[in-house]
């Protein structure tokens, strides 16, 4: 089990706005409330997110861009960037690494947060091609590329330094190698979920799901019955 980490700075990227919600939310407000300064990149808005049609992509962008700017205040987040990439449409690209690795430099993290590279052949919607493809780019923008110098001489030239991040912690992998018990922050995180209602037309219904999937996850690890789970596959980085 993961404990109360000795870090100063985490950096979390995602492709979509409520991604960081569903798998690290928990996680997030037991950081913040050991002092750890948090950070969410975006790669998306999420424009193509809900069912409303009546809603252009424009307005729903910038709905949750909203959403989860309010979600992360629920968990003590109060540093998002947004990299507006197009939702459904996400790659890695050299384009994307390049402004991943940026946000590295700009943020100096011990620890990097984001999903798996991975496909979850067990739960595929943990593993949308947006979620795939931006686990990649993080993880080739936290090897080779925020650390090497001569990557990106664009982002030298503009002062930002190389930078080693020590951990990866990739949540959706198929084969997590450490939990934590996130029973005491769960209210927040659920306060953050709710927090995206464009998102959620049944939003009991998604607690209810939610809450078994993190009680399997506590069960996974071996916590005492009752206690909430959330999982990752920890990668050492340096």
């Amino acid at each position: 089990m993961l404990q109360a980490p000795d870090i100063q700075r985490l950096l979390v990227v995602m492709a979509h706005p409520d991604d960081v919600d569903f798998g690290s939310a928990g996680t997030m407000a037991w950081l913040t409330s050991n002092g750890v300064h948090v950070t969410y990149c975006l790669v998306t808005d999420g424009d193509a997110g809900g069912s409303d049609r009546t809603i252009s992509r424009h307005e729903m962008a910038a709905l949750r861009r909203k959403e989860q700017t309010e979600a992360a205040h629920a968990v003590g987040v109060h540093d998002l960037v947004f990299l507006g990439y197009p939702d459904g449409r996400v790659e890695c690209t050299l384009e994307l690494r390049r402004d991943i690795s940026r946000v590295i430099r700009e943020v100096r993290p011990q620890v990097v947060v984001t999903q798996s590279p991975e496909r979850n052949l067990d739960r595929i919607f943990a593993s949308h091609p947006d979620h795939l493809a931006a686990g990649e780019a993080a993880m080739c923008a936290v090897y080779p590329d925020a650390r090497n110098p001569f990557a990106y001489p664009e982002l030298l030239e503009s002062g930002l330094e190389p930078w080693t991040v020590d951990e990866i912690w990739l949540s959706g992998h198929p084969q997590p190698s450490d939990f934590v018990d996130v029973t005491d922050f769960v209210e927040r995180k659920f306060e953050a979920l709710l927090s995206h209602a464009s998102q959620h037309p049944e939003p009991d219904g998604m607690q209810v799901r939610v809450r078994e999937w993190m009680r399997l996850t506590g069960v996974a690890a071996g916590f005492a019955d009752g206690r909430l789970g959330e999982a990752f596959r920890v990668v050492r980085a340096n």
